[in-house]
């Protein structure tokens, strides 16, 4: 089973580092992108770069996105959650869940990070039932990248795919640290 499909494709523990050292460009790149980009066409180069190197890796032996954020349970799936651990909701909510903070969004934030959930192996202990925040991480494959690309880039950090993302973009548009905003 392929981890790291491209030899450009960095290791989990390295990403911090790099992360930081290119956060002046990609931050430089993202006022860019907003300002020479088509949206529709920036949606269809990040679907295409998921679909191309989330084919070939292995999120279970990485799981960064597990270790470094709480996940998000939505209130309607609580119910479902507890049943698949066994457990009543009152003893799921208390044994895994705290009230997520400054939001208006009806959910849960899991205590502790890493999650709760997140098994050696790399699987999730809610298995399928897992919530789509973290299905969908980190959300390369979604419309409206244009409307997301700082929170985007804070996921170049911890998720290996989407630095990688990052980097394969900067060279299609041709995007140097010098090239003028």
């Amino acid at each position: 089973m392929l981890f790291y499909r491209s030899r450009n494709m960095l290791r989990p523990g390295k990403l911090p580092f790099y992360a930081k050292k290119n956060e002046k460009t990609n931050l430089r790149f993202r006022t860019w992108l907003k300002i020479h980009t088509d949206p529709k066409e920036l949606d269809e180069k990040f679907l295409r770069l998921h679909q191309e190197l989330f084919a070939g890796y292995d999120c279970s032996r990485c799981r960064n996105c597990c270790k470094h954020y709480c996940g998000t349970i939505p209130v309607d799936e609580v119910e479902k959650d507890a049943a698949v651990l066994g457990l009543t909701e009152t003893e799921f909510r208390t044994k895994y869940l705290k009230e997520k903070p400054d939001t208006d969004e009806q959910a849960y934030q899991t205590k502790n990070m890493p999650c709760d959930f997140l098994q050696e192996d790399g699987t999730c202990l809610l298995g399928d039932y897992k919530p789509d925040s973290c299905k969908k991480y980190p959300y390369t494959d979604q419309p409206d990248r244009m409307g997301s690309l700082l929170s985007f880039l804070e996921s170049t950090s911890v998720c290996p795919v989407a630095y990688e993302i990052i980097e394969r973009l900067k060279k299609e548009y041709g995007f140097t640290s010098i090239t003028p905003v």
